[in-house]
């Protein structure tokens, strides 16, 4: 049986056809919803009864949470593409998918179950997902891909110590739980997207008849930098406010500017699909360059703010564009993207642009976490919207 054969045969909800389709789909919503959650908790409107505090429940549903969901939809599509196996498809699909809904849930009631409890089950997701890649990585004998399963280990292992640090008392959303959990995405995003971005945009460069091509994936440029990059980070975990940190991180910065620019994204600015990739890949090295400029002068820049570069910027823009390709792609419809995808993808860059913002000026703070919210629910309600529905309902057959 092949993997249409499976799906197919799959008489139940669509919805649960492929891994993309639940995880993206309910990943967006929960983003925008535990946003809207998050602002009502700070304005002191909503009182959850989260173990967490409001700070640290936010950074938590969305680095743990709507990325946790996220990286399952992608793994889950790509890891049979990889492997040459079939995807997890049908009830084992909805199970898992069940997993994750229970740890968002748990951990929003927290503070009513003794402790350990939703901790356990928030852990059960990505030990469930890291499972099921690893019996796919062995039976399919595909041990190049063995780097994702080691990082998605350390994401899992991040948020243990995230729940370790936070029922110490110490605020999470600022330990190295919360560290090494960034890191962990960082190099995902560094790996899949050194993969998937040149190769989408030499697709369609050729298609286009333009000569001018992205280097080829995982040159030996590429290798250095992402060897420099887990250095780089492990400082920062480690020793977040060095001056050595501060350096590398600079380094590692202008190493992925270049690599970006090997890429020749400029070439690809008609369409949203792609330019969207490398905007959302340019966020790495922004973050790496800010964030080594608060590290070395936190005078002019507090350490913190920066990092919403990474998390809001590379996480979102890069999560939010390979949903839409996806998508688009899995689903049967032309990979290019319409107004409101435009719409969606400037939304987003508001959002970042606005909660760095409120760091640079903490005066106005407040009205500017309001507005980036606002951004924010607006994109991923707008992701809800146009691909809703393709997620939800089977792919039409060809005819």
């Amino acid at each position: 049986m092949t993997s249409s054969d499976q799906m197919r045969s799959w008489t139940g909800p669509a919805l649960f056809s492929y891994g993309f389709r639940p995880f993206f789909l309910f990943g967006a919503a929960w983003a925008a919803l535990a946003m809207t959650l998050w602002i009502l908790m700070l304005s002191g409107i909503l009182t959850v009864p989260t173990r967490l505090d409001p700070i640290s429940w936010h950074a938590h549903e969305f680095l743990f949470g709507y990325l946790g969901a996220i990286i399952a939809g992608f793994l889950l599509t790509a890891v049979p593409n990889w492997t040459g196996r079939l995807p997890v498809v049908g009830w084992h699909l909805a199970a898992l998918f069940g997993v994750w809904v229970a740890g968002r849930l748990v951990i929003l009631v927290s503070a009513l179950l003794p402790l350990g409890v939703a901790e356990a089950v928030d852990l059960l997701f990505p030990i469930l997902l890291g499972a099921v890649i690893l019996r796919e990585i062995i039976a399919g004998k595909n041990w190049k891909n063995l780097v994702v399963l080691v990082l998605l280990t350390v994401f899992t292992l991040a948020n243990l110590l995230f729940h370790v640090e936070a029922a110490q008392g110490t605020l999470a959303a600022q330990g190295t739980g919360l560290r090494i959990g960034v890191a962990a995405v960082l190099t995902m995003i560094s790996v899949i997207g050194g993969r998937i971005i040149p190769s989408f945009t030499r697709n369609w460069l050729v298609k286009a008849g333009q000569s001018d091509l992205p280097t080829p994936p995982m040159q030996p440029f590429d290798r250095l930098t992402l060897v420099a990059t887990v250095l780089a980070l492990i400082l920062w975990v480690m020793w977040p406010l060095s001056s050595v940190t501060g350096v590398a991180l600079v380094v590692i910065g202008i190493m992925h500017l270049a690599r970006l620019y090997r890429w020749k994204g400029y070439h690809a600015r008609s369409e949203p699909l792609l330019w969207v990739l490398h905007v959302g890949y340019l966020f790495v090295p922004i973050g790496a360059l800010t964030e080594g400029f608060s590290v070395s002068f936190p005078d002019y820049l507090a350490p913190g703010v920066a990092q919403h570069l990474w998390m809001a910027g590379a996480f979102g823009l890069m999560t939010l564009s390979v949903m839409a390709r996806a998508t688009l792609g899995h689903t049967g419809q032309a990979l290019t993207a319409g107004p409101g995808n435009i719409v969606m993808f400037m939304c987003l860059i508001g959002s970042v642009f606005s909660r760095v913002a409120a760091g640079i000026w903490p005066e106005i703070a407040s009205p500017l976490y309001v507005v980036s919210a606002a951004f924010w629910i607006a994109t991923f309600t707008t992701f809800v919207v146009i691909y809703g529905t393709l997620l939800a309902a089977p792919k039409p057959e060809r005819t």
